[in-house]
């Protein structure tokens, strides 16, 4: 697949609403989504608005990701996401001795 730059509202799961609230964490596009990654978009929303987001959020922004409505994501793949959002907030968070 190319480098495709469309803008959010074009990416399948991205209504307005989580546009917005991507743009205000400083994701623009979708090339920014793709560098950011939906599991680093997903802990920053989860970051910036902690109730607003549920784990909807993360399938969606993995589903715009790859052209698949989040609610068609294999169970499989959802808990594969659901244990790298997890683990990834792990990192940093428990500093070894």
């Amino acid at each position: 697949m190319g480098e495709q730059n469309r803008p959010l509202s074009a990416l399948l799961n991205i209504g307005p609403r989580t546009a917005r609230r991507l743009a205000e964490i400083g994701i623009l596009d979708e090339a920014a989504l793709r560098r950011t990654g939906a599991i680093a978009a997903y802990r920053a929303l989860k970051f910036a608005e902690p109730r607003a987001t549920t784990l909807v959020a993360l399938y969606a922004l993995h589903g715009a990701l790859h052209d698949t409505h989040w609610n068609a994501l294999p169970m499989e793949t959802r808990a594969a996401l659901r244990s790298a959002a997890s683990s990834a907030g792990d990192e940093g968070t428990h500093q070894r001795s």
